[in-house]
């Protein structure tokens, strides 16, 4: 059981470190000159460590910015109090799907949701989940002693008596691991207690003073496997909670992405990251027409964390001619498996350059030290049609007409 935390949360409003300069570039010595168009405010740049918790970072960054929005504070909250919850929900489905679902670090922006309606939320100061002695999370050995157990466990039942049935008992060994790396939470969440500006919450009473309700959110996609304007579910790996998504028209889902920003909303972004012209060493992600002059350096990690291979070219340093992208040209990549589901992150603004390109702004989870944009990138008009996976915002932040169409309410 966690002993009561008592703790202090400062309460004061951060807002993003990004630099707003006279001259905006994406790295120094570049030609691209950026104009905002829009700029919203979010929490500090973070670093997910080596991790594969991207997921958990961008969707946290998301909804503090949502506060915002909202006229409220902004707190940095925990990632690993969701990285921990969601860890179990994985595997009471693995166990139950017989094995068959995704159980590793991965995640989706539907987890968030689904772990806050039902456990909450708590601030960051109140769960750091660095209970094996390090101030960087990284996960790979509580990645594989949690898989191992999980298949230990299938194993068992394989061999199990037929006259036998499985215990309850694997549920709280998983709670032992869970614990002993990010630190114990208690199997009730109202006995989990903290102090925040000197108010005693727990992470239900905190969720709801904070107001987040989980269903003004939703998910929007574009792949043609599907019928438009209807809910579907993304056949990937990390949807291991089932989240449903609208699935629309690509040219609409970029209409919802410029709508969004220009009335004040940000929203999560799930996109491929694996390809050479997204280069966060760079500060860009763009999908230039003559991509042979691009030469890279080292490779990507398992989770892209320490900002991918090294990428030169001129299209990194001269704004230049994109592919035009076309709904069947995006589903060519995501059915041939080169459009693949790598990385979370966080949709603040946008920008375009002297050509007029548009961009988005995008808050990373990959600390400030390796790009000259505070951690931050560009992400063009024409990479944002190629790339998305999806898009997770407030309803609100979708037009009439689209909302009409979609059903929502």
């Amino acid at each position: 059981m966690k002993k009561t935390i008592a703790l202090l949360f400062s309460g004061l409003m951060f807002v993003t470190s990004y630099s707003q300069k006279a001259d905006i570039t994406n790295k120094e010595g570049s030609n691209y000159k950026f104009t905002q168009l829009v700029h919203l405010d979010a929490t500090p740049v973070q670093s997910q460590g080596w991790t594969g918790t991207c997921w958990s970072f961008s969707a946290l960054s998301f909804f503090e910015t949502e506060l915002n929005r909202r006229g409220k504070e902004m707190p940095i909250l925990s990632e690993m109090y969701i990285v921990y919850q969601a860890y179990l929900g994985k595997a009471d489905k693995y166990f139950r799907t017989d094995g068959n679902t995704n159980f590793d670090e991965g995640g989706a922006f539907h987890d968030i949701p689904w772990v806050i309606s039902r456990f909450g939320v708590v601030p960051n100061e109140a769960y750091r989940g660095l209970n094996y002695g390090s101030e960087t999370h990284t996960h790979a050995e509580l990645a594989e002693v949690l898989k191992g157990a999980m298949n230990g466990l299938m194993k068992a039942r394989e061999d199990m008596d037929d006259d036998a049935g499985m215990t309850s008992a694997w549920r709280g060994a998983i709670r032992g691991i869970l614990d002993a790396y990010l630190g114990e939470i208690p199997e009730k969440v109202e006995d989990f207690k903290f102090k925040v500006d000197g108010k005693e919450y727990n992470p239900i009473s905190y969720r709801d003073e904070l107001g987040l309700n989980m269903d003004d959110y939703v998910s929007l996609t574009s792949f043609s496997n599907h019928p438009f304007n209807a809910q579907c579910q993304l056949a990937i790996a990390d949807n291991w909670a089932w989240g449903s998504s609208y699935n629309v028209p690509l040219e609409d889902l970029w209409g919802a992405a410029e709508y969004a920003l220009n009335n004040g909303y940000s929203f999560a972004w799930g996109a491929d990251v694996s390809e050479d012209y997204f280069s966060f060493r760079n500060g860009l992600a763009i999908v230039p027409k003559d991509k042979s002059t691009i030469y890279v350096k080292g490779a990507n990690n398992k989770n892209f964390s320490d900002a991918g291979a090294d990428a030169k070219a001129s299209c990194f340093l001269e704004p230049g001619e994109e592919d035009e992208i076309t709904q069947e040209m995006r589903q060519k990549g995501y059915d041939a498996k080169q459009t693949t589901d790598d990385h979370g992150m966080h949709a603040v603004g946008l920008y375009k350059d002297q050509r007029g390109t548009k961009y988005l702004l995008v808050k990373n989870s990959w600390g400030t030290d390796y790009n000259d944009c505070d951690g931050y990138f560009y992400a063009s008009e024409a990479y944002f049609k190629y790339k998305t996976i999806n898009i997770y915002l407030h309803k609100d932040a979708i037009s009439k007409e689209m909302k009409k169409k979609l059903k929502i309410d």
